[in-house]
């Protein structure tokens, strides 16, 4: 595997736009609330998750993911879909764009112990699904899509 395989690729092709495939994990808890983190790039919450890298699965990407951010071991139970579309586009602050291609998991925990990474997540909880806080567009349009 190619260690951080998007900052390797904008070290060739700088800002400009590019399919990123990665994966989100929709994780409830015993009560049926569903995980959220606070990113710091923008702000706001959206799910555990992100890049693949090369070399390793979606579900390895998944899992990777979420221990990375979260501090939890989970494992995918169930597909929920796939969001991709140029209407989705990703300008981030520091100028990269993206067309993401994003497969989202719903997950179950298995070990690990709930905790922000403290650098890509300010924040971590549990909030009701009928009540979700702001988030990113992609997150909060692609959690209707797959849970409505």
């Amino acid at each position: 595997m190619m260690p951080q395989y998007l900052g390797w690729l904008r070290q060739h092709l700088g800002h400009q736009k590019i399919i990123s495939t990665g994966a989100w994990a929709v994780i409830r808890d015993e009560r049926g609330r569903v995980l959220l983190q606070k990113r710091r790039d923008f702000g706001v919450w959206g799910f555990p998750g992100g890049a693949q890298e090369l070399g390793e699965s979606i579900d390895q990407t998944i899992v990777r993911e979420v221990r990375e951010e979260v501090g939890l071991v989970i494992e995918p139970a169930r597909l929920l879909g796939v969001r991709t579309s140029p209407r989705f586009d990703v300008s981030f602050p520091n100028g990269d764009e993206i067309q993401p291609y994003v497969v989202v998991f719903e997950c179950r925990v298995v070990g690990g112990e709930l905790k922000p990474d403290g650098d890509k997540v300010l924040d971590i909880g549990w909030t009701d699904s009928d009540h979700l806080p702001p988030m990113t567009r992609n997150a909060s349009s692609a959690y209707y899509a797959f849970e409505r």
